[in-house]
């Protein structure tokens, strides 16, 4: 596995020297795009509208736009002298917290920590450390030039870094267009609701989702490869009709659901109090 950073994690005066690696890969399908008259790749290039020519590498400085038209040119040397010095610091943990205090929302890219040479016994003893007491540490490290804010946690036997989204980074939901305020639910829907949701609610199984979409497009690919014949297309979900009346829509997916996984066992609930009005609710939906 490709090592992509080398440093420190520290908490407190342990130090631990780490190798980190990437935990996650994209699987996107990438399509070239080609002349459609000669098939020849398109090439990009960089050009200056100014002066009305070609720019290469060498020729372009960084800079940041602080008004319209107006920037601040930042040398590569300016830029490499803060980045080393910002990397040159030990991935110190700030804080310990539970992981469930962290909305998902926060969450950005998975990389894996493996102990560097003479690590093994501090990483270790930090592993079992937030295993036990159930405990993630909150960091702040260099990636790629930027500082990030990080979750460092268990995951199976590997210490995991999390890089998530500083607080400022996040939109605010306030400004999220056409939420609906705090609307008086029927208690029927409520209930037949809660009824589809236990009737679907299984372990979750991470191997059982697959991408349709990217086997499908590999298919294509290898058929028109092989000068195979085609066919794209039979059978697809009918698109779903707008929902006239939320009542019979729920009524009909509980159904379904049933008919389609009449065998599947729901996760436990942990038992409430007057349960006799639930079931008596229970029972005059279903009947």
């Amino acid at each position: 596995m490709h090592t992509m950073w080398k440093g420190t994690i520290s908490f407190g005066l342990v130090n631990i020297p780490v190798k980190m690696h990437a935990a996650t890969e994209n699987k996107d399908i990438k399509l070239r795009q080609l002349h459609k008259k000669c098939k020849t790749p398109i090439k990009y290039e960089k050009t200056c509208p100014n002066c009305e020519e070609e720019v290469k590498n060498e020729d372009i400085v960084k800079a940041y736009e602080y008004a319209a038209n107006k920037f601040i040119i930042l040398d590569d040397e300016e830029l490499e002298a803060l980045k080393k010095e910002q990397e040159d610091k030990a991935v110190e943990i700030i804080d310990f917290v539970q992981l469930q205090e962290i909305d998902p929302i926060y969450f950005e890219k998975s990389y894996y920590l493996s102990p560097n040479e003479g690590g093994s016994k501090a990483y270790a003893l930090l592993r079992e450390a937030l295993t036990d007491t159930g405990k993630i540490g909150i960091a702040k490290m260099m990636i790629r030039s930027k500082e990030q804010l990080a979750v460092i946690r268990v995951y199976k036997d590997a210490i995991v870094v999390e890089t998530i989204h500083y607080p400022d980074e996040v939109r605010n939901v306030k400004d999220v267009p056409n939420v609906p305020n705090k609307e008086s639910v029927m208690k029927k829907e409520l209930d037949t609701a809660k009824m589809l949701i236990d009737q679907l609610t299984t372990e979750f199984e991470p191997e059982k989702y697959k991408d349709d979409y990217r086997t499908a497009l590999m298919e294509l690919i290898e058929a028109k490869k092989n000068n195979e014949e085609i066919e794209i297309g039979g059978e697809s979900k009918a698109k779903p009709d707008n929902v006239i009346n939320l009542m019979d829509a729920l009524q009909e997916s509980l159904n379904r659901a049933k008919k389609d996984n009449p065998k599947s066992k729901p996760k436990k609930q942990p038992v409430k109090k007057k349960t006799a009005t639930k079931t008596t609710a229970k029972k005059k939906i279903t009947s």
